[in-house]
């Protein structure tokens, strides 16, 4: 398993990509006036809102921090994980600013500034893992330049950050049917309420991150749903007993960078930053994956855990009713944006 204690022995040689993008100074756009290497010093501020215990942390900005420095071209970064900057909607705003450089973010997070962007966190938008990279790579360029032009803020890649499931007490779901009632805490957004009703829930608790590990000791909400690896952070499973695969979102995380970062870079730093940036995707979605599957051993060694494994469930009944509920539900860029999702799943 790649967990926080050996990843660094199983990945250290993607290490090697970014000292030699040090070494030959490909140009990245960045500001061509300023120093090279380590002659134009330059902290990086990186913002995320999970905890250290998370892949997208350890296998992530981590990660980052750890190239950057030692590619020895004058980068510090300091890292705040667990929103100690603030919450997402304070934070975007920083990120434009530049006062925090880089800063990870989902798709529901930003579409109060760009409301396009929503369709990436629709429920079953992507079939898995793969088809979220190849849209990220092959079609998501005309989406991400809108969002470049209107808010002065780069998507650098998209970063897995584990498939959103339902986790309860003592609550089996293997239909839609079987959320109809039940208090299922959803994120505050209009595009994750728009999730639950289009997964069947029909009682959606939108209580703060910062409280629903209260809400679900106390009863306020019988069930979450978020990746394995984020539940198990939190701690959510001392409370809860079942999970339910039906994993109806891919969640994404993307880097962002603003302009105003950007011009504190030469070329060569500013191609070394969007680099490893690209060079950890793949290594962040094997921790998350890892980490997932330890996670789930766990649950199924554990005689009072209940997993629903993905065969058991109705999936078509799942799919189908949200491809529905979205196709009405969407409109404008937005439903442009979800139709090219669809699409590349083709």
């Amino acid at each position: 398993m790649v967990t926080r204690m050996n990843r660094r022995g199983i990945i250290a040689g993607s290490a090697f990509t970014a000292v030699t993008l040090a070494m030959t100074g490909c140009s990245a756009g960045g500001n061509s006036a300023a120093p090279a290497d380590g002659d134009n010093p330059v902290t990086l501020t990186v913002s995320i809102t999970q905890n250290e215990q998370t892949p997208n942390y350890y296998c992530g900005v981590e990660l980052l921090k750890e190239r950057l420095e030692d590619a020895d071209m004058g980068f510090t970064v300091d890292l705040y994980p667990s929103s100690q900057l603030g919450p997402h909607a304070d934070r975007f705003p920083m990120v434009q600013s530049g006062d925090i450089d880089i800063d990870l973010l989902g798709g529901s997070e930003l579409a109060t500034t760009f409301p396009a962007i929503e369709a990436v966190d629709a429920a079953y938008a992507f079939d898995d893992v793969d088809h979220a990279f190849a849209w990220i790579d092959e079609d998501a360029d005309e989406l991400f330049t809108a969002f470049h032009e209107q808010t002065g803020v780069q998507i650098l890649d998209g970063w897995f950050f584990g498939n959103r499931t339902f986790t309860t007490k003592d609550l089996e779901v293997r239909s839609p049917d079987d959320l109809k009632g039940a208090p299922i805490r959803f994120p505050n957004s209009p595009g994750f309420l728009a999730n639950a009703e289009a997964l069947g829930v029909t009682n959606p608790v939108a209580v703060a991150v910062e409280e629903l590990y209260t809400a679900l000791q106390q009863g306020i909400a019988a069930g979450q749903e978020n990746p394995i690896p984020a539940t198990h952070s939190s701690s959510y499973d001392e409370v809860l007993n079942v999970a339910v695969l039906n994993n109806h979102n891919v969640g994404l995380q993307f880097p962002l960078v603003s302009d105003k970062t950007f011009e504190k870079m030469n070329d060569e730093q500013a191609e070394l930053l969007k680099q490893t940036i690209r060079d950890i995707r793949p290594e962040n979605r094997q921790c998350v994956e890892d980490e997932t599957e330890e996670i789930l051993d766990g649950y199924r060694a554990n005689d009072g855990f209940t997993v629903i494994e993905q065969d058991e469930i109705d999936m078509e009944a799942f799919i189908s009713k949200a491809e529905a509920h979205f196709s009405e539900y969407y409109s404008g860029d937005t439903l442009k944006a979800y139709k090219s999702i669809r699409a590349a799943a083709n």
